[in-house]
């Protein structure tokens, strides 16, 4: 007499899988609407997801769990029947959306697929975690039929968020297409070295990429922190109540200092200059600036130059060497006619020299080019003040009020302003 071999019932398999594929893509649509709000990223992310198809979860159920597949009527879980795939645009960004979903979420298991120490080996990278199903994704009153929205949550069920770049998730989906759906043979092996150049390339461009992204993020730290000591020297010698005070320099110091940026191109040199002025080595900075503006083989263009020569000036500004700094502020707008605050800086050298004329005619530069600048309309407000036209000085810093400008001394001039109309009533 034959023995029966139990095997798993496909059509029944299906008929459960079916049902709990709709149970399943509300509680994915709350889970995403519940991540998306809380991933802070910029730029913000691409997000995907999907239900694992029931042919493909099928065949994933035979292969890994086909004793469990045998039960009837019962639900067996795959770790990915629900997926969300974050696609980033840098490297970096895949551990800081890392490190926010293990805040956040009951962490299950994380995974960091591929190996980009193997050149020979084909496979994409990707950083996959898979997280519980969190309880406020559970509400399931959207859906109208009791039958399913009544289904048991299986006690395992979780979700995989596969975190990736923009390159590597190209890579994936053409990996997919050419790879995993046909059938290589080992006389593929020419392709499969295109493929794995193709691979290289991609992983090359988003470490490129990366150090782009790292490079503009130190430049401009260093050129917020040197703008606004720009500014903070300019505010205390202009400042009305302390006239008579020695201006502030910055200090210099004469030290041998390493800096943590090394030469080798011109945007290194700009970066280990603005860093020198940052750190008070005001003489180095200028010496950088200089030897790259006097290199005949920096293939430098007409934009560079105006900013090399704009933070030339902001070091000779430090050193109160007025007229030098003016020369490097006009060269910069000459570079660049559309630099206003080349202009700008410019106007506030000549207010510090007292030539409130000279400053006006800058300030309106500057305003003609980029009218919303709160700072320049201050600016040529105290030099309207300076110079007693005080209609226009008031003019000037209720506009500078309108765009937000908050600080002590746009009050303290307001102020000054309407005790003068107050008293000429």
């Amino acid at each position: 007499m034959a023995t029966s071999i139990k095997v798993p019932e496909k059509d029944q398999i299906k008929e459960t899988y079916e049902k709990y594929h709709k149970l399943f893509s509300v509680i994915l649509k709350n889970i995403q609407t519940k991540i998306t709000g809380e991933i802070q990223l910029n730029p913000k992310p691409v997000y995907k997801s999907r239900i694992k198809s029931f042919d493909s979860y099928y065949s994933k159920l035979l292969r890994l769990k086909s004793q469990e597949a045998k039960e009837v009527n019962k639900l067996v879980c795959l770790t990915d029947m629900m997926g969300i795939r974050i696609i980033c645009a840098f490297l970096q960004d895949i551990s800081t959306v890392e490190n926010q979903i293990k805040k956040t979420y009951q962490i299950k298991e994380i995974e960091h697929k591929g190996n980009p120490n193997n050149v020979r080996e084909f496979g994409y990278e990707s950083t996959h975690i898979l997280i519980g199903i969190p309880a406020d994704c559970l509400n399931l009153d959207e859906i109208e039929d009791e039958e399913i929205r009544n289904l048991p949550i299986p006690e395992n069920l979780v979700c995989e968020i596969q975190v990736r770049t923009i390159l590597q998730d190209a890579w994936a989906e053409v990996e997919h297409e050419l790879i995993y759906k046909q059938e290589f043979t080992p006389f593929d092996a020419p392709l499969r070295r295109k493929l794995a150049s193709v691979n290289a390339s991609l992983n090359l461009a988003d470490i490129i990429f990366q150090e782009i992204r790292d490079y503009q993020e130190k430049l401009q730290k260093e050129v917020a922190e040197r703008r606004t000591s720009f500014y903070e020297q300019a505010d205390f010698i202009t400042d009305s109540e302390n006239k008579d005070l020695k201006p502030k320099t910055e200090e210099i110091k004469d030290i041998n200092r390493v800096s943590p940026f090394v030469y080798g191109t011109i945007d290194d040199m700009i970066l280990a200059a603005i860093h020198a002025h940052n750190e008070g080595d005001i003489p180095q900075a200028i010496k950088i600036y200089t030897a790259i503006l006097e290199n005949e083989n920096a293939n430098t263009n007409d934009v560079v130059l105006s900013v090399i020569h704009k933070h030339r000036g902001m070091a000779y500004f430090a050193q109160n060497d007025y007229e030098k700094s003016l020369d490097d502020f006009k060269k910069s707008f000459e570079y660049d006619p559309k630099s206003f605050r080349s202009v700008y800086y410019e106007g506030i050298v000549y207010s510090v020299m007292g030539n409130n004329d000279a400053a006006i005619e800058c300030f309106n530069k500057s305003l003609e080019i980029n009218e919303f600048q709160s700072h320049a309309l201050f600016r040529r407000a105290l030099a309207f003040y300076n110079k007693n036209e005080n209609d226009k000085a008031l003019a000037d810093i209720q506009a500078a009020e309108s765009l937000g400008l908050d600080t002590a001394e746009c009050k303290a001039l307001h102020k000054k302003l309407v005790e003068k109309f107050d008293m000429g009533m």
